[in-house]
């Protein structure tokens, strides 16, 4: 721990001043180590100790997310999805997934503070996660404390070798807010969640939107246009020449009229009077010419396919052009499949960090793991629902006939976990020895089955009889 705070009283560079999108993209690739040489993306703090700074900055990514409707509809989509599992242990038998089960060591996610609850913790972390591309947590007491991404250092120290030195090794994590003393944090007390590792560094993740800031910059300014457009009479630019005998108080005087009766939205399409010499040509394009739709669709397209996200799912122009609605579940599944489930997956292993398995097991056989039985989002329709029912009844069924306890059965339908089933000892006839006590009990039983059906039969035919001869 000293050396951690050590490391946290290096200190933190001057932050730079951000005005414009550029200058954005400009500093974040700088601290990515991408605009230049960069050591590895590790920025030093002290001889033979160093520390991963989240790239970029925070505030600039938040602005992308609040002001541009593309992005914020596609973490969104990320988001409702994300945090609608529940947090579950998962046993796991001869290195196989199996049965899923909950315990009170699980309070802490799902009210991981005063009023909170599981759905909004894995909301602020999906959140981080997109927007810095890490997300950190720690506990305190019986609440989960969440860490804002640029305000964490991930402090690390060169991993001897018998050679040398063999790349690094984590050695903990340093919150410091502005202005405040840092609180240097050991590697097991911080669940770090970085879904997308940034490939210049060791262990800091990078954000999604880190590859799309010029995309998220193109759709901002063709909103502009759009708005421009409309400001400026919904027309196309025109030039108004004039005869070089006007003079140019003449000029300054038609020029200021003829901006007050047809510049701006209120005078759109109002009928245009030129006096004598004056000649009037459209130059530039309008939205129609330039394709505005096709070229704004592209960048959507580009801005939900590093999102993960099918563009059909956010109801983007590309998307439903190219899918309707009728195969949303194609683009359903590829976003649990292909986005979401991994998330998931990560999101577990991050979180288990602060909590203890059942029992204090600390030999793997149990783990945190996520149950997504009732996320109204990856369930399929009824006829799959029921196709899959039907299945699993003729499996239990035949498992039952086959000898095994109904108990043991349901659990290994269930957990997909055949090695769960417990056989009773008993066979059908068809397996047991000729002579056999049990196979002669299942003969007798057959005959008095069978003796029962003809009794049946003979009882129906008698009443058949009868009625014909009335």
């Amino acid at each position: 721990m000293t050396s951690l705070w050590r490391a946290a009283r290096g200190g933190r560079a001057k932050t730079r001043a951000i005005s414009t999108i550029d200058d954005y993209a400009a500093a974040l690739q700088e601290s990515l180590g991408y605009g230049g040489w960069s050591a590895l993306g590790i920025t030093q703090t002290q001889p033979g100790q160093a520390a991963e700074k989240a790239p970029g900055d925070l505030p600039g990514y938040a602005q992308l997310f609040a002001t541009n409707p593309v992005i914020w509809a596609c973490m969104v989509a990320r988001q409702m999805v994300f945090s609608a599992p529940r947090f579950v242990w998962q046993r796991m038998n001869n290195g196989a997934p199996s049965q899923m089960f909950g315990s009170q060591e699980l309070r802490i996610l799902e009210q991981p503070w005063m009023g909170g609850t599981t759905q909004d913790l894995l909301s602020r972390d999906i959140q981080d996660a997109d927007l810095a591309g890490n997300a950190y947590w720690t506990r305190v007491g019986d609440e989960l404390v969440r860490m804002r991404p640029d305000w964490v250092y991930i402090v690390l120290e060169r991993r001897e070798h018998r050679q040398g030195h063999l790349g690094w090794r984590k050695l903990g994590y340093v919150y410091q807010e502005p202005g405040e003393e840092p609180v240097p944090l050991l590697a097991d007390e911080v669940a770090h969640f970085a879904p997308i590792p940034d490939p210049l560094a060791t262990y800091r993740g990078m954000s999604w939107l880190t590859p799309v800031i010029r995309e998220a910059q193109n759709d901002n300014l063709m909103a502009k246009h759009k708005r421009k457009f409309f400001e400026n009479a919904a027309t196309p630019n025109m030039v108004v020449r004039l005869a070089r005998e006007v003079s140019p108080e003449a000029f300054a005087k038609f020029k200021a009229k003829m901006e007050a009766n047809h510049q701006g939205v209120e005078n759109a399409y109002r009928t245009l009077y030129l006096g004598g010499g004056a000649d009037v040509t459209v130059v530039g394009k309008d939205f129609k010419e330039i394709d505005f739709s096709a070229v704004q669709g592209a960048g959507e397209t580009r801005i939900a396919a590093a999102a993960g996200v099918p563009p059909v799912i956010v109801g983007l122009s590309e998307g439903l052009k190219a899918a309707t609605y009728s195969n949303y579940g194609q683009a359903r599944r590829r976003f649990a499949d292909g986005t979401i489930h991994p998330l998931w997956q990560n999101a577990a292993g991050s979180f288990g960090q602060l909590v203890t398995p059942p029992g204090g097991n600390t030999s793997g056989v149990v783990r945190l793991w996520y149950d997504a039985r009732d996320v109204p989002f990856l369930r399929e329709d009824a006829r799959d629902a029921a196709d899959i029912q039907g299945v699993q009844s003729r499996t239990i069924r035949t498992l039952v006939d086959a000898g095994y306890t109904p108990e043991s059965v349901m659990l290994a339908v269930t957990a997909s976990d055949w090695s769960l089933l417990v056989h009773t000892g008993l066979f059908s006839v068809q397996l047991q020895p000729a002579g056999s006590p049990a196979a002669q009990n299942r003969v007798r039983a057959l005959v008095a089955e069978l003796d029962t059906a003809l009794r049946s039969a003979e009882l129906e035919s008698a009443l058949r009889s009868i009625e014909g001869g009335a």
